[in-house]
This record gives structure tokens, C-alpha cells and sequence, in this order.
């Protein structure tokens, strides 16, 4: 007689993450609308009425995919640019981050940019807004942290233009592994700081003194 070791009951949020990697791996294969659930289910080693069970649709699935990343995002360049000396190391610090975090999720990425949350419904493209936003809001507490008397509109301005062009940037980097994550992040460094670091000093036009 062989004894059989009890299979491990896999906990709830490790099985979660699971489903969610091998979801990202097909939606980038195959596209949203070409993926299926039942194609999910098998490479997870699950039934479709679990995936159904966790994530009540796919359209939650892709949510629960693009909430996961936005939050990974948020922590990589938060820590990146913690400890700077200054404006334009935290700056650099957090491009360098993020398109290192476009690496981990290179096949998916300009996919779920372009337009597959927008073909996915409603929620899938709120959720790419939440993220843009939460990067905003992370580079004006950045800035304000440094430019401490600079006006709220300024920052929301600067910060908008670097989330910006992170985004139609990223598009490229994807595309390219001949160009590494503190070489994207340099191509923006040149382009935009001595900009955005006049930006929010100088004197706006009709609005008084910007700093």
C-alpha cells in the first residue's frame, strides 16, 4: 500500500494571484475579447464556476488584473524615490522604477493600455483612470515635498505631464529590448526637466508668482 501525501489546500489570496497571472499571460496572448474563462480555468488547474467565484465576470477578472498592478506600481515608485536628494534624483529614481515595472508586465502592458479596457467595459477603464490618477497624486506629493511653496496647480499641471509622458513613452519602451529601463528614464530626464523644473518656479502669466 503507498501512502499518498495530503495535497495542500492553497489559501484564498495565494490562489487569487495565481488566477491573476495566468489571466495577464492569455489576455496578452490572445486579447480580451479572444481569451476565454474556460482556457483561464484550465492553465490554473481550477473550474470556471471558481474563477466566477472569485471575480464574478472576466471584465472583473482584467479589473482585478489592472487593480493589482496599479497597486504594485504605487509602491515601486513611492520606495524609489524615497531617500532623493533632491527634485531630480526622486524624479529620475521614479521613471527608472516604473519602466522597470512596465518590464515585469511587458506583454500586457501596451494591451491593456491601447484599448482592451475600454473594449472590456466601464469598470476596466475606470480602473486604468484610478491608476493614472494615483500616479499623479504620487508625483505631486513628490514635488510638493521639494517645492514646498510651489501653487497646487502648478504641481497638478507637472504632474500630469509626467504621467503623461510615461504612458505614450511606455508604449515605445515595450517594443524595444534594446533600450533598458534607466535609458527610457534618461530620454525623459532630457526632454522634460529643465521644462518642469522652470515650470513650477517661474511667474504664470495673469496668475502672479508661482513659486
Amino acid at each position: 500500500m503507498t501512502d499518498t501525501a495530503p495535497r495542500r489546500r492553497m489559501p484564498r489570496a495565494e490562489r487569487e494571484r495565481q488566477m491573476r497571472a495566468v489571466a495577464e499571460e492569455i489576455f496578452a496572448e490572445r486579447g480580451y475579447l479572444a481569451a476565454s474563462m474556460d482556457e483561464i480555468a484550465e492553465r490554473c488547474g481550477v473550474s470556471k464556476p471558481m474563477l466566477y467565484e472569485y471575480f464574478g465576470s472576466k471584465e472583473g477578472l482584467l479589473v482585478a488584473c489592472i487593480r493589482a498592478a496599479r497597486a504594485d506600481l504605487a509602491r515601486a515608485t513611492t520606495a524609489a524615490a524615497s531617500g532623493a536628494s533632491g527634485p531630480a534624483e526622486a524624479l529620475r529614481r521614479g521613471l527608472v522604477a516604473f519602466f522597470e515595472f512596465t518590464d515585469a508586465h511587458r506583454r500586457s502592458w501596451a494591451l491593456i493600455l491601447r484599448n482592451e479596457a475600454a473594449v472590456a467595459g466601464p469598470a476596466a477603464v475606470a480602473e486604468v483612470e484610478a491608476a493614472r490618477r494615483e500616479q499623479v497624486e504620487i508625483d505631486m506629493a513628490l514635488f510638493a515635498g521639494y517645492l514646498p511653496d510651489a501653487p497646487p496647480a502648478a504641481l497638478e499641471a507637472t504632474a500630469h505631464i509626467v504621467v503623461g509622458a510615461c504612458e505614450r513613452l511606455s508604449l515605445w519602451y515595450v517594443t524595444r529590448a534594446d533600450v533598458s529601463a534607466e535609458q527610457a528614464a534618461d530620454h525623459l530626464m532630457r526632454t522634460l526637466w529643465t521644462g518642469l523644473a522652470a515650470g513650477v518656479t517661474v511667474d504664470t502669466p495673469g496668475r502672479g508668482t508661482a513659486r
